[in-house]
């Protein structure tokens, strides 16, 4: 009875932390299922990063000029480094890293769904960044604000980088319209098929989301789905406007009494295929990460064992 009692004088005396604007840091008391629901989230996002490099990657040999191909080098490095920093906030809550890794190659822990399709020109590199790119920064902004200190402090750095990221993504689609009439088709039919799959980025609508609820009262998100996808088509749709790109979408336009466009409804038949694993890209994403993991043994065992030795003190002299 004192264990039920003390529990929820716990749990209240931690969301009043949370409605009074303080973070939660890894020594400090938290709900269980605060925990595990930050290590799904957190591990999701540095899935997503780690993944989200293989369909970038594939073009840095392909780049068209020596200075696109060290702008994507770097771009690509730069999102190995987010998945790092994400699973070091993970590993704050009492997970390791392997296990992380674990779940994903099991399955048990998803990634987001955009990583799942393919790149097929060098258009899609642009689209990428410009439109997956964007949708990233439109939901990690708020994230800097969650209630979890090492993720929001995580997502400081990671949110500048991605500044640049989605810059350089829309120079590329910028410089194929201004080129020939090939080149602007290519950069049309790549907002065709990266628009749709770059709404699904933010999740179901609110009501059907398991999760959305919970993470709103304990502030680890700090907006919901169905407002952040709006932001974001308010801003990209004025953006492919800019350039002479048109949306793929028959139902935009504009809604003057709700200051913010109206848009067609998603296909959610797709979204749930391609997150149970049936997308264009599910199992060679998979594969080439249980791979690359596979052959990167040998680094981290080397790594661990130096570790070690640096630990070990040295033998006293007699």
């Amino acid at each position: 009875m004192r264990d039920s009692i003390a529990m929820v004088s716990n749990e209240q005396n931690f969301q009043s932390r949370i409605d009074a604007e303080e973070k939660v840091e890894p020594k400090d008391w938290m709900p269980e299922k605060y925990r595990q629901n930050l290590i799904r989230q957190i591990s999701q996002h540095a899935h997503s990063e780690v993944i989200g490099e293989q369909p970038e990657g594939k073009w840095i040999t392909r780049a068209p000029t020596l200075e696109r191909k060290a702008i994507l080098m770097a771009k690509v490095q730069d999102e190995a480094g987010h998945g790092l920093y994400l699973y070091a906030s993970a590993e704050t809550l009492g997970v390791t890293r392997d296990e992380l890794i674990d779940r994903l190659h099991t399955g048990a822990s998803k990634y987001a769904s955009i990583f799942n399709y393919p790149s097929l020109t060098w258009a899609d590199i642009g689209a990428i960044g410009w439109l997956v790119d964007s949708a990233a920064i439109v939901n990690q902004v708020s994230l800097q604000n969650t209630s979890y200190g090492p993720y929001a402090r995580a997502m400081v750095r990671i949110c500048k980088e991605e500044s640049f990221h989605q810059r350089q993504g829309y120079n590329i689609m910028m410089t194929l319209m201004q080129g020939a009439e090939l080149q602007q088709d290519m950069a049309q039919d790549a907002l065709n098929r990266w628009w749709w799959p770059s709404l699904m980025m933010f999740g179901p609508h609110d009501a059907e989301s398991a999760h959305s609820a919970q993470s709103m009262k304990w502030k680890i998100k700090r907006r919901s789905n169905d407002e952040l996808r709006q932001q974001f088509v308010d801003q990209a749709v004025q953006q492919a406007e800019a350039i002479g790109l048109t949306v793929p979408d028959p139902d935009l336009h504009w809604n003057e009494a709700r200051g913010h466009y109206d848009f067609g409804e998603i296909d959610w038949r797709e979204f749930q295929r391609v997150v149970s694993g049936n997308g264009p890209c599910n199992r060679q994403r998979l594969a080439h990460h249980v791979d690359a993991h596979k052959e990167g043994a040998w680094v981290r065992e080397a790594m661990a064992a130096f570790d070690a030795k640096q630990r070990t003190p040295p033998a006293e002299v007699a």
